[in-house]
C-alpha cells in the first residue's frame, strides 16, 4: 500500500495543492505586477521541485514527486470552487486550504512525512515572498518582503505549525479544520 492510498482522491488533491496555496496566499497578500508575478511563480515552482526531488526525501514527498512527473488529473473530475472576488478572499481561502492540507498530512502520515511537508510549505512561502521587490518603481527602490507579505508569512508559520524560536515544529490542529 502506497502512502497515497492513505488519502481519498479529494484529500490527495488537497495535499498536492498545499504548496501552490501557500504561494497563492503570499502573492495575494501583496500583488507584484506582471514581472513580479512571473518571478514569484518561478520561485514557487523551483521551491516545490527542489523539495520533492531532494536526496533523502520521505515517502510522502516521493509520492508527490511521482504525481508531479505523471499525468495530471483531468480538471473536469476535480471539484470546482467559485473564484474569489477579492485578493483578501483569495488569501483567506488559500490559507484555509493550507490548514486543511497540513491537518490531513499530520493525521495520516508519519511524523517525518508531516515535518517534511511543513518544510516544503515553508520553503515555498519564503521563496515566493523573496522573489520580487515590493513597492518600488521599475525595480528601483521597494523592499524585498512587504509588510503585507510579512503578515501572511507570520500567519502561515502558525498554520503550518512552525515555532518562531528554535525552528521546532508543533502540530497545530487535533481536529480537522472547517471546510468551506
Amino acid at each position: 500500500m502506497s502512502i497515497k492510498d492513505q488519502f481519498t482522491p479529494e484529500e490527495w488533491v488537497q495535499v498536492m495543492t498545499g504548496p501552490g496555496r501557500v504561494g497563492a496566499a503570499v502573492v495575494a497578500a501583496s500583488p507584484s505586477g506582471v514581472t513580479g508575478l512571473v518571478a514569484e511563480a518561478r520561485a514557487l515552482a523551483e521551491a516545490i521541485r527542489e523539495q520533492v526531488s531532494a536526496q533523502g526525501r520521505t515517502p510522502l514527498l516521493e509520492a508527490m514527486a511521482a504525481d508531479l512527473l505523471g499525468t495530471p488529473p483531468d480538471p473536469s473530475t476535480l471539484a470546482q470552487e467559485e473564484r474569489p472576488r477579492t485578493m483578501e478572499e483569495a488569501r483567506a481561502r488559500s490559507i484555509e486550504g493550507v490548514r486543511q492540507a497540513v491537518w490531513l498530512v499530520g493525521s495520516k502520515t508519519s511524523p517525518e512525512d508531516a515535518a517534511a511537508y511543513r518544510r516544503l510549505l515553508w520553503t515555498v512561502a519564503e521563496r515566493t515572498a523573496q522573489a520580487a521587490k515590493e513597492g518600488g518603481f521599475l525595480g528601483i527602490g521597494g523592499e524585498q518582503i512587504s509588510d503585507q507579505e510579512r503578515a501572511v508569512l507570520d500567519e502561515l508559520r502558525r498554520v503550518i505549525g512552525l515555532e518562531t524560536g528554535a525552528g521546532s515544529v508543533t502540530v497545530t490542529h487535533e481536529t480537522p479544520p472547517a471546510t468551506s
